[in-house]
C-alpha cells in the first residue's frame, strides 16, 4: 500500500514539473534611438544610399512591372509595429504607404524609427494583400476595433521584403 502511494506520489511530481512552463517574455521591439547610420539586418551599402531610388520612382518603375529585385529605396518613415517591431511603412507621394516586411523575420527595428528617413534594401513588388492580413496588421498596430471592422475590401499595394534598412539625414 506504501509502495503505491509512492508511487502515485512520485508519479504526480515528475508530471508537474514535465508540464510546468516557463514564463515567455512578451515580444517587444528592441531599444534604440535609430540614430543616422544605424542598419538593422544587413548594412546597406554607401553605394546603394547615394544611388537609392525614391517611392515615388519606385511605384512608376512598378507599373511596367510586377516585381523588382535588388531594388534600394529612400523614404520617411510613418509607421513601426508596435508589437515587435516586424514590419514599417513608408509614406508615398499621394500621403497613402506602403508596407515593408523583414525578410525571414531575421530582424526587428525599434519603435524610434518612426519619422526617420531610411534606405531600404530588397525585393519590391505589387501585390494584392487579403482582408484578414489588412485586419492581422490593423490589429498589430493597436487600431482600434472600429477601425479594424471596416476594413472590408482586399487592397492592392507595394510591398518591399526587406533584406537590410540603414537610417540615413
Amino acid at each position: 500500500m506504501k509502495i503505491g502511494i509512492y508511487s502515485l506520489v512520485l508519479f504526480l511530481s515528475f508530471s508537474s514539473i514535465c508540464f510546468s512552463q516557463e514564463d515567455v517574455e512578451k515580444p517587444a521591439p528592441p531599444a534604440g534611438n535609430a540614430l543616422v547610420g544605424d542598419f538593422y539586418g544587413a548594412d546597406v551599402s554607401g553605394s546603394s544610399v547615394n544611388t537609392a531610388v525614391s517611392v515615388e520612382k519606385l511605384e512608376k518603375k512598378l507599373k511596367s512591372g510586377s516585381k523588382i529585385e535588388n531594388v534600394a529605396v529612400k523614404g520617411e518613415v510613418t509607421g513601426v509595429c508596435p508589437k515587435r517591431g516586424c514590419w514599417i511603412s513608408l509614406k508615398t507621394e499621394d500621403g497613402a504607404s506602403f508596407f515593408v516586411k523583414m525578410k525571414d523575420y531575421a530582424f526587428f527595428v525599434p519603435t524610434a524609427l518612426k519619422g526617420k528617413n531610411v534606405v531600404l534594401e530588397g525585393t519590391a513588388e505589387k501585390k494584392v494583400t487579403s482582408v484578414e492580413e489588412l485586419k492581422h496588421y490593423a490589429k498589430d498596430a493597436k487600431k482600434s476595433k472600429a477601425e479594424i471592422e471596416a476594413i472590408k475590401t482586399p487592397k492592392e499595394e507595394i510591398r518591399f521584403l526587406a533584406s537590410g534598412i540603414k537610417v540615413v539625414n
